[in-house]
């Protein structure tokens, strides 16, 4: 993997220049998939509140928020190896996400929060490795 080396180096090291390498690709990942990734589709559609003419599909909503989530999972897998970490982002992010489109967080509590979590992430890799 690509970030191998600042995993290893943050483990054995306690590098936080390297922990901090790996919280920055989160970040970049994040700000792709909730931005230009994300697309005006699964952006509108994840939300249940949403209503579209053009798509009839009941339940529409769940596809797209679970989509969306399962995009950010990915890329907090692939840079961080873990398969488990993916799966606690895919968790976190759905949750988060469909918070915020139930209006019971903001636009900028959700960044926030998804923040916080790449932050977790690194605090995993670092006291689990």
């Amino acid at each position: 993997m690509i970030f191998d080396q600042q995993i290893e180096s943050l483990i054995t090291n306690n590098d936080f220049i390297a922990g901090f390498q790996i919280f920055f690709a989160l970040l970049i990942a994040h700000a792709l998939f909730d931005y230009p990734l994300q697309g005006d589709f699964l952006s509108k559609n994840k939300n249940r509140h949403f209503k579209d003419e053009s798509f009839k599909i009941k339940g529409l909503w769940i596809h797209c928020l679970t989509s969306h989530s399962i995009l950010h999972a990915g890329s907090v897998w692939l840079i961080t190896g873990s398969f488990l970490i993916g799966i606690i982002e895919f968790t976190l992010h759905w949750v988060i996400d469909f918070l915020k489109c139930e209006g019971i967080t903001s636009f900028h509590t959700d960044q926030i929060l998804h923040i916080m979590c790449r932050i977790l992430y690194v605090i995993i890799l670092w006291k689990t490795g």
